[in-house]
């Protein structure tokens, strides 16, 4: 992977909320997403493929549902970048997410 292409990748809004996701709860399915952005499953699924496609995250089918977690092949550098993001979420990401962990989303 190259830098330039980590980065383009991060420019965007929603896939940086998309990493931020999946970097605190290390394993996350597609529904929880657009709980979360509040965005549809079109829109938050043309994200998650490029990150896929760059190998930043990784895919998991389970039965009917796919679940995305960061890719253990990522480069060092990568996953250095990913750790200094984690630690500077949005606000409005943050509290999106704590009103949604009360919240039970049944993807299994």
């Amino acid at each position: 992977m190259q830098q330039t292409e980590f980065f383009k990748c991060l420019s965007d809004q929603t896939r940086l909320d998309l990493l931020k996701i999946v970097l605190q709860k290390q394993k996350v399915c597609v529904c929880e997403f657009t709980e979360y952005l509040n965005l549809s499953q079109p829109k938050i699924s043309r994200h998650l493929a490029l990150l896929r496609n760059l190998s930043i995250l990784l895919d998991q089918r389970q039965g009917q549902w796919v679940y995305y977690s960061i890719h253990p092949d990522l480069p060092v550098w990568a996953k250095d970048i990913l750790k200094i993001v984690s630690e500077h979420r949005s606000d409005s990401l943050s509290v999106q997410m704590d009103c949604m962990s009360s919240i039970s989303v049944h993807c299994e």
